[in-house]
């Protein structure tokens, strides 16, 4: 039988809490710059963009 492997799944929680910490953080900064709506949906696509580079990177 196989083993799963609990640090990749781990570590895909961990990216997922980090990714929405980060929205959560933009998306507060948006509010407090009064930074219209449109806007931060491009920034969130820019910060995907960027998470899927890092990831590449590593692997």
């Amino acid at each position: 039988m196989a083993r799963n492997n609990y640090s990749y799944e781990k570590r895909q929680k961990e990216l997922a809490r980090k990714k929405k910490k980060e929205e959560k953080r933009l998306k507060k900064l948006n509010r407090a710059l009064g930074i219209e709506e449109e806007k931060s949906e491009v920034i969130d696509e820019d910060i995907e963009n960027a998470d899927d580079k890092i990831e590449k990177e590593e692997s």
